[in-house]
């Protein structure tokens, strides 16, 4: 054999070791997972929209990753409490966030120091849903659509209020305002369930809930849906008018998806990314995405990090347009 034949053929045994070595450990990796229960994290209570999703996907994945999955509760902050939780867990893969990706892009111009990088400190395993905020009365209000609520909220002033519960519905509260010229009082509460009696009994005006509490409380007969804060009617629920249409535009679309610590090796996001869409796209996925209306949505790691980078930068605006002043 000459020299340069031994080179080359010394070369490609260092290759095919080094891609046999590449290999062998996304293979191990891979088999190891998951090697113990896996935790879901919440960022609200136990009962909330929130919860009720992260509690879906829990149990329709439990017997695709063949462990338990525990769901644990970590409420405060608008979320950022269960945020930093995640971002300092061991990145193995057993530590998963299900959460509004849109809501944290939206918590790092809403919090005035946010703890969290989230875009670097995250990596988000796989997209969920999209899904609208509300603008909602209660059923014992006399006001049937939102020109009936923005007229009478205008003769109210500064005596007019409406509870909020996380940043997407914050900043659809501000736009609404803002383009409506009203002056209500924003009323924060920690989860949507602490201002339902609040709203029956009058001392709030009107809310911007989540789909999920909105819904639930409209099929219950509680609470009656005026608009949603998509740009255009969703193929879920197309019953519901958009701001837009009713004169006050907006487009913000909340978006769920699995976040793991940005360290955790690869194979590992792209199984649990795996997971996450055959949950998303089952037939029971679907029937419970469509059910509290919002339309299912499956991207990739790599696609659903970029959309998010971009979608941080857009909250920057909808905050500013929104006039938010940061808190904390």
């Amino acid at each position: 054999m000459s020299r340069i034949s031994r080179r080359v053929f010394n070369a490609g045994l260092s290759s095919a070791a080094v891609a046999a070595g590449v290999v062998g450990s996304r293979t191990a990796w891979s088999q190891a997972f998951p090697s113990q229960d896996i935790h879901f994290i919440c960022g609200f209570a136990a009962g909330s929209g929130a919860d009720v999703i992260v509690r879906f996907i829990a149990e329709k994945m439990r017997p695709l990753a063949g462990r338990t999955i525990v769901v644990e509760n970590k409420p405060g902050a608008l979320g950022n409490i269960a945020t930093e939780y995640t971002a300092r867990s061991k990145p193995d893969g057993h530590t998963v966030y299900i959460t509004g990706a849109s809501a944290l892009a939206a918590n790092q111009h809403i919090l005035k120091s946010p703890t969290v990088d989230v875009a670097n400190a995250l990596q988000i395993v796989g997209t969920i849903n999209r899904q609208p905020v509300m603008v909602a009365v209660s059923t014992n209000s006399p006001h049937k659509s939102i020109a009936e609520l923005t007229a009478a909220m205008k003769l109210k002033g500064e005596k007019a209020s409406y509870a909020s519960a996380n940043p997407s519905a914050k900043v659809v509260g501000a736009m609404y305002k803002e383009k409506a010229g009203l002056q209500a009082v924003d009323v924060q509460y920690r989860t949507g369930a602490e201002y339902l009696n609040d709203l029956a009994s009058g001392n709030i005006d009107f809310a911007i809930p989540d789909n999920v509490l909105a819904v639930a409380q409209a099929n219950a007969g509680r609470m009656r849906i005026l608009a949603v804060s998509t740009g255009k009617r969703l193929d879920a629920a197309p019953e519901y008018p958009t701001m837009t249409e009713l004169g006050y535009p907006m487009d913000l679309v909340g978006w769920w998806a699995g976040l793991v610590p940005s360290a955790t090796p690869k194979p590992i996001v792209d199984q649990l990314g795996a997971w996450l869409t055959q949950v998303v796209t089952s037939e029971e996925g679907k029937k419970f995405l469509n059910g509290i209306a919002s339309d299912p949505w499956v991207n990739s790691p790599e696609q659903a990090q970029a959309y998010w980078r971009k979608q941080i930068d857009e909250w920057r605006d909808y905050v500013r347009i929104a006039k938010i002043e940061p808190q904390g």
